[in-house]
């Protein structure tokens, strides 16, 4: 089978190498290879003319005008209007003098194109003194006894605005699409900033929730069993070590990019679904009653669905030790074929549970806590609902599909 080349095989190794090199190695590139092909006889025909005056022997001035009309392409990404400035000027005169024709003149629609593209600012002032100088430029070669008629010059005015405007549009496009690297890096950076203190709310809150009621407790039995207090204190001193444990975790995640995020993920000490058991032994050595229930087949799923999963029943029970201590509390782990529901209910009278400030705050959903659970849920196609139960108490319930973790 043949296979064609889109580029000689000459060029292709220069252009490679030209590739790979900055804007201003490309633009000497440029303007060294037009000033080359200004001299070759057969390409003198082809290029921007006007005056059609009669032609003048070539001299080194001709030879001067040629080069200032190639040689200022150099700098036509940095200095684009003064590149515009010298090689329209040497232009005027080239013509006006009835230099021989080149293939140099070409450099005029080059200046052009990247005055419209590179030029920031002064762009209105720098097309009015174009314009103003192209005007001079006609009626000079007017009474220089020109053959051109209006219309010859207005349909190169034309051709030149054309040039011009296809170096805006050039512009804008590259403009908005910077605008819209910006944008998505903004929202990026909003995504993340939302994502870790959804990690840190859900991280801190809990554990931290849990080592204040284990020392509230420690502190009453100091006087009421002075013989249980150590054991408060070892779970509050427990309580803390993981909480270090989960931070370490989570700046590891932050830190790590590519390959090395998804190892830290998958790190023994990462949260996952199969470490419920130790929130709820947390919870059961806070004073809370707690009740663990899984049901089905459990299978390894994606970090995503795990974490999500381990954290809804973290929050779930750091909103019951702060708002039904002591209250029954049934944790409901179900493993489906396509997906996994949890539900964490709170026992309780509705005056008690649903009516305090606290309580209302949960139940209406305005807690950063389950917000962020919701957007969390959400994102893999999942569904969150948490509000008061009929017969007092609070329940969540989420909803997550599967998503098999990888070999």
């Amino acid at each position: 089978m043949l296979r064609w080349s889109r580029r000689p095989p000459l060029l292709r190794r220069p252009l490679g190498w030209l590739t790979g090199r900055q804007q201003s190695v490309k633009d000497g590139v440029l303007a060294l290879v037009l000033t080359v092909l200004a001299f070759v006889p057969t390409l003198s025909q082809i290029g921007a003319q006007i005056g059609d005056l009669p032609d003048h022997p070539s001299s080194p001035l001709s030879i001067g005008l040629t080069l200032a009309q190639t040689l200022p392409l150099t700098v036509r990404t940095r200095r684009p209007a003064a590149c515009l400035t010298v090689v329209g000027c040497a232009f005027a005169v080239h013509q006006a003098l009835g230099c021989p024709a080149t293939f140099g003149t070409v450099g005029l629609y080059l200046a052009l194109y990247s005055a419209g593209a590179h030029q920031v600012s002064f762009r209105r002032a720098l097309a009015a003194a174009a314009s103003t100088g192209y005007a001079v430029l006609a009626v000079v070669l007017h009474h220089l006894g020109s053959p051109q008629r209006i219309p010859d010059y207005l349909a190169f005015s034309l051709v030149l605005a054309g040039v011009w405007a296809v170096g805006s549009g050039v512009r804008r496009r590259r403009a908005e699409e910077a605008e819209r690297r910006r944008l998505a890096a903004e929202v990026a950076a909003a995504a993340e900033r939302a994502r870790i203190a959804r990690e840190l709310h859900d991280v801190v809150t809990h554990h931290v929730t849990a080592m204040v009621v284990q020392a509230d407790a420690a502190q009453f039995l100091l006087t009421s069993a002075p013989e249980r207090a150590g054991d408060s204190l070892t779970a509050v001193s427990d309580t803390g070590r993981r909480a270090l444990t989960e931070l370490r975790y989570l700046l590891g995640v932050l830190e790590a990019t590519g390959q090395s995020a998804s190892a830290s993920a998958s790190a023994d000490r990462a949260p996952t679904l199969g470490k419920v058991g130790d929130l709820v032994a947390q919870a059961r050595m806070s004073g809370q009653p707690v009740e663990f229930t899984e049901r089905g087949e459990w299978r390894a799923q994606s970090v995503d669905v795990e974490l999500a999963a381990y954290r809804v029943v973290q929050e779930a029970l750091t909103n019951a030790m702060k708002h039904a201590v002591g209250q029954r509390t049934r944790v409901l782990v179900q493993h489906g074929d396509e997906h996994i529901e949890i539900e964490v209910a709170t026992e309780g009278s509705a005056p008690s549970s649903a009516s305090s400030p606290a309580a209302r705050k949960v139940g209406r959903g305005g807690g950063r806590g389950l917000t962020g659970l919701r957007e969390r849920v959400r994102m893999l196609d999942g569904e969150l609902v948490a509000g008061p139960r009929p017969d007092g108490g609070f329940r969540v319930r989420a909803v997550i599909p599967t998503q098999p973790a990888q070999e």
